[in-house]
């Protein structure tokens, strides 16, 4: 047995419910063995009521839109015109004590720039260099979250078939080894359309940062919107 999460998009804040299920895990790197314990994984929330149509978020997912919605092969259009993975741009806005943001990672296939040393060599992470600010490591999924959902506002098409699920897993997930889980940004982004307040807080980044600092501080009501 085995134990992950699945992530659900709920109308209040913090708009995603977390729920760690149990279920049959199949030992094994293949990729037939991961999409079985997936398989397991899916039965086990419909089972226990926790959703009704789950979506496999990863290169591991059996729908070819769930390995699309991936970190590593969804596309984040560039300025310069050409486009490159979510992952590496996750990776290359990442500040430490000792070092960072590294640019050149922009431009770095999608595991090369999640494995470069220097992401493990830089001290601790103190903050995420966006577009027009430096962001705060707290909320910790912020900055994460913020360019998932970017990304999928402008892919329109996957972004409805998010719609089509109400809830998401990353089999390769692990919580007690890293926080930001493309998901959870799913869900989220499932969340923020049913709500209609995704497009009011994707206008401004403070706007994003405001919304989700200051409502996980004083509740409901701290809503800007």
């Amino acid at each position: 047995m085995a134990n992950r999460p699945i992530f659900t998009p709920i109308e209040e804040f913090p708009h995603v419910a977390i729920h760690n299920l149990d279920f049959e895990w199949h030992p094994g790197f293949s990729l037939s063995q991961k999409q079985h314990s997936i398989e397991s994984l899916h039965a086990s929330a419909i089972s226990s009521n926790t959703c009704h149509s789950p979506l496999e978020i990863s290169s591991k997912s059996t729908v070819l839109y769930g390995v699309q919605l991936s970190a590593f092969n969804l596309r984040v259009p560039l300025d310069s015109g050409k486009s490159t993975s979510l992952e590496s741009v996750f990776q290359s806005s990442k500040v430490f004590e000792d070092g960072g943001p590294y640019r050149d990672l922009l431009y770095a296939e999608a595991i090369d720039a999640k494995q470069d040393p220097r992401i493990k060599k830089s001290g601790e992470l103190t903050g995420f260099q966006g577009k027009n600010l430096l962001w705060p490591i707290e909320p910790k999924t912020l900055f994460y979250d913020w360019i998932y959902l970017n990304t999928l506002h402008q892919n329109p098409a996957l972004g409805k078939l998010c719609l089509l699920h109400d809830g998401f897993t990353d089999i390769e997930f692990n919580p007690k080894k890293s926080f930001s889980c493309q998901a959870r940004s799913a869900a989220l982004y499932v969340s923020l359309c049913n709500t209609g307040l995704l497009i009011d807080l994707l206008k401004r980044e403070e706007s994003f940062i405001e919304y989700f600092t200051i409502t996980q501080e004083t509740g409901p009501q701290g809503t800007l919107f």
